[in-house]
């Protein structure tokens, strides 16, 4: 799995005229599911993330996590991250997960941070969707589930 982390004051994804995920401070996750992610990876994730201490404390230091500053995680699907680039001028994404696999990988790394404590909002999966953040910092962190194996 492949997340592109963003600290945020606010943000909010829209599907048409319709907002069908809004968070104040916390943090976008655009998450992206590869063709042999699994339960290890959803785990590993979404305890890296709900645990990244990105937030700053008194001192300006970033030493603070989300449950510490009280945020959220607005969760967005984006199969683009496993877009490879390589060859010629448009990308290919065969190392994306199939649509039905990737919205239950998506839902089950959402469960994930939930159990950890954390307030979920969400984008709308296979959906054209519009996403507005402000990002604190700006703090923008890439992650990936299988450079930790």
């Amino acid at each position: 799995m492949r997340a592109v982390v963003q600290r945020v004051s606010s943000a909010r994804v829209c599907v048409g005229d319709e907002v069908v995920g809004e968070i104040d401070r916390g943090l976008l996750v655009l998450l992206g599911v590869g063709d042999e992610d699994g339960k290890e990876d959803v785990d590993y994730l979404a305890q890296k993330i709900v645990g990244l201490r990105v937030f700053e404390d008194q001192n300006q230091q970033m030493n603070l996590a989300l449950a510490d500053v009280e945020g959220a995680l607005l969760v967005v699907s984006q199969f683009t991250l496993y877009g490879d680039c390589r060859k010629g001028r448009r990308p290919s994404f065969v190392h994306a997960m199939e649509p039905v696999g990737a919205e239950a990988i998506c839902r089950d790394f959402v469960t994930a941070c939930e159990s950890l404590g954390a307030r979920v909002q969400t984008g709308r999966f296979r959906a054209m969707m519009n996403v507005e953040l402000c990002n604190d910092g700006p703090v923008t962190l890439l992650l990936e589930s299988r450079k930790q194996f």
